[in-house]
């Protein structure tokens, strides 16, 4: 995951005051790693003479890798002082992390070349390391061990990228030259330093922490967990402890995680789901870890460097793990702060109770071993071999795993819950279990995350369910991996575009260090996060601004309603805002057997995009807006239609189409129409009956348009090789198969039918 977040932190732009005019460099040196070490301290060279920035602190961060490859290396440590002198007195540990191991291994090559008798390297970068790691506090010694912890293989694609743009050129322009040179220098470095530092980093651990390894603890089932504690040595006392609680047993990733906590004056904890690590159990995703997290909470508050207090946090499936604990109530548990959270039957394996098909990998990588098993989660070409064989046999979705060759007893055994059924209910807390929560929670998510879903339901649920609960909610322009740690990578610079979307500035943020001051306010009585400012905390996409509300419907003051008319408008429908006064409706036939289109490319798939996918879709379009508005919330709808079939599974995807002829995706809904009434219990249609189905989107969004932008929603079928298909039958749809759909689904959606809208006006 870290290594598309890292690679295109690499390509932060540095703009010259004054262009220059190209400078040599031969073609020969993109495919010769030799040719090229030979040829980049001579280009270095030849840039130095041109190379000028009006911000300063841009200006010395690239000088100094200029000078660095131009093998300047006085030059480059002198460069790295003044820069951080410059930065001197922030109070932010990342800020003062910036750029560090450059700086010991700049005094390494120096005192290798430059003292009065010549010091082996290793010897020189041992002393260097220890001199500049004394001076350290320990917040900022964890963020610098954290970035030297990055494989120097996350950083080629971006060299790798620099020197195919040179293809069939025998000149570079400066700006070009500069991104090649920051490329090269990060990863020279980090190849230097990743087979030297593990020593040096377990000799500054050993001086900063106490470390305790593989501790079993048993839970009420006769389970162990596997826990890693690690405390900074500088505490007096006893201390609160924060939980990360996992299935991901990847050792140095966890170490680095409780490392970061104990640097932030924590007992960091990390907590393995049974069968990981040291367990000797059978690994068993979502259906113990609650009572299993909860043990490990009991544990932590006996042990006698505990004070009683416990804080949870962490991502996705460890954003889980947070609720289930809490739904058991463990009295030590008095904060939680779960990001781009997981809920098991809501979100995954299946969304709308419609199962996908990209899970499919997942158990076998968390449970193969005792670790993480990443072969299945690699290998991408049997997985899409897999889904395209199922699409074309037309077989049930239930017989994936005699496609691929392997048993999958976990995925069938979700396939056995296509309701959220009480197998579901008893991972997290359900229903009235909400309002007995009453601890302070911290949800961070992303308008692009797919598990905003699952995020919001908890958000949602708790809300309802224990009025005036201290939940807050912080959701910006972020993914999946974003949503958790921010837009700030391990090596402190910001990753300025998502998927064709350029981030508004002040979206950049750490949630590393909005984690620390989450728990810092819970348990340290300091100030709570300055964007903690109500409830509900989000970014207004290009309007570069946070807004604060203390609700969801509070983010918007008006709702406009458009219709799906009958309507055409050139090869779409019209999005309007009066209702119809006829009954005329869209007739739309789907081939639910037709599989010609297996190989088909969707066009579109980014956030900013030229095209959208309408393929077994309609598409509505709106009159352009008279002046700019911003949408916020969540959007409604209701669908009027007949079909000819017992069920259908469908999407509903809204856009701004902006006067440039762009499409920027803004939020999407999808469900079997079954259990669009209740998630719990279908409830077949009546073919050729008219139904109305109501729903809310569970994705929020928000988002200043443009004048002159248009709404866009596109209304679909879900037919495609990465999902189940619905053919209508009534039967369980992991059991239909492509003799249930040779009778096409027949639709007639009227006119009546609107999506609802939220704008703040």
């Amino acid at each position: 995951m870290w290594k598309s977040f890292l690679v295109a932190s690499l390509w932060l732009a540095v703009v010259p005051v004054a262009a220059a005019q190209p400078f040599d460099l031969s073609p020969s040196v993109i495919d010769d790693e030799v040719a090229l070490g030979q040829a980049m301290p001579g280009l270095a060279t030849q840039v130095l003479s041109s190379y000028k920035e009006s911000d300063r602190q841009k200006y010395l961060d690239q000088l100094f890798r200029v000078q660095w490859v131009a093998g300047r290396h006085a030059d480059a440590s002198k460069t790295l002082a003044t820069l951080k002198a410059l930065r001197a007195g922030s109070a932010s540990p990342q800020t003062r992390a910036l750029n560090v191991q450059y700086e010991v291994l700049a005094k390494a090559r120096l005192l290798a070349t430059q003292g009065e008798e010549p010091v082996p390297f290793d010897e020189a970068l041992a002393q260097a390391f220890r001199e500049t790691f004394a001076r350290l506090d320990d917040r900022t010694s964890a963020l610098v061990i954290r970035a030297l912890g990055v494989d120097p293989a996350a950083f080629r694609p971006a060299l790798r990228e620099a020197l195919e743009k040179q293809k069939g050129k025998s000149s570079i322009s400066l700006a070009d030259a500069l991104a090649l040179i920051r490329a090269y220098q990060v990863e020279a470095a980090f190849r230097e330093l990743a087979p030297r530092v593990a020593p040096l980093i377990a000799e500054d651990d050993a001086r900063r922490y106490v470390i305790e390894k593989d501790i079993p603890v048993r839970t009420p089932e006769g389970a162990t967990s596997c826990v890693l504690v690690v405390r900074p040595r500088s505490a007096s006392g006893r201390l609160p402890a924060l939980l990360n609680f996992t299935i991901y047993a990847d050792p140095s990733t966890l170490f680095a995680e409780a490392r970061r906590t104990a640097s932030n004056g924590y007992a960091g904890v990390e907590g393995l789901t049974r069968g990981k690590g040291c367990s000797p159990d059978q690994p068993v995703p979502y259906e113990h870890d609650g009572v299993d997290a909860a043990a490990v909470i009991d544990w932590i508050s006996t042990q006698p460097w505990s004070d009683g207090r416990v804080g949870m946090f962490g991502g996705s499936y460890e954003g889980f793990t947070q609720w289930a604990a809490a739904k058991h109530l463990p009295k030590a548990l008095k904060a939680l702060m779960p990001s781009v959270t997981a809920a098991p039957g809501i979100d995954v394996p299946m969304e709308g109770n419609v199962f996908q098909s990209f899970v499919y990998y997942w158990p076998f990588y968390t449970t193969n071993n005792k670790a993480l098993d990443n072969a299945p989660s690699d290998d991408r070409a049997r997985w899409s071999r897999m889904n395209r064989e199922w699409y074309v046999s037309g077989r049930s979705y239930r017989s994936l795993d005699q496609i691929d060759g392997t048993p999958n007893p976990f995925f069938d055994r979700w396939l056995e819950h296509p309701a959220y059924d009480a197998f579901w209910q008893s991972m997290i807390p359900y229903g009235d279990e909400f309002s007995r929560i009453r601890i302070p929670v911290l949800t961070t998510t992303g308008f692009y995350d797919d598990a905003q879903i699952g995020a919001l339901y908890y958000f949602i649920q708790h809300h309802a369910r224990a009025p005036g609960a201290e939940h807050y909610l912080l959701i910006g322009p972020y993914d999946h991996i974003r949503g958790q740690r921010g837009t700030i990578t391990r090596l402190g610079d910001p990753l300025k575009v998502l998927r064709g979307y350029e981030t508004d500035p002040v979206a950049h943020v750490d949630l590393g260090e909005i984690r620390y001051q989450w728990f810092d306010f819970v348990f340290k009585g300091r100030p709570k996060p300055a964007l903690l400012k109500n409830k509900v905390n989000y970014e207004v996409m290009g309007a570069n601004t946070w807004k604060h509300v203390p609700s969801l419907a509070a983010m918007s003051n008006q709702t406009v309603r458009y219709y799906l008319s009958a309507a055409r408008s050139g090869d779409t429908y019209r999005l309007s805002s009066r209702k119809p006064e006829d009954d005329a409706f869209i007739p739309q036939t789907v081939d639910l057997a037709d599989r010609t289109d297996v190989d088909r490319i969707s066009p579109g798939g980014s956030i900013v995009d030229k095209e959208i996918d309408t393929w077994d879709s309609l598409a509505f379009v709106s009159d352009p807006l008279s002046k700019p508005a911003e949408l916020s919330g969540l959007f409604s709808a209701r669908l009027d239609f007949v079909a000819n079939r017992k069920d259908l599974d469908f999407s509903i995807s809204l856009y701004e189409l902006t006067p440039k002829g762009e499409y920027v995706s803004l939020s999407y809904y999808m469900a079997r129409a079954s259990h669009v009434k209740d998630r719990t219990r279908r409830q077949l249609l009546e073919p050729g009956q008219r139904v109305q189905l109501d729903f809310q989107s569970g994705r929020l969004t928000s988002r200043k348009f443009q004048k002159g932008s248009r709404l866009v929603a596109v209304l679909g079928v879900i037919k495609h090789r990465g999902a189940q298909i619905n053919y209508g039958s009534g039967k369980d749809v992991s059991d239909e198969t492509l003799a249930d759909g040779k009778e096409p689904l027949k639709l007639q959606w009227y006119g009546d039918s609107f999506i609802d809208v939220p704008f703040w006006k």
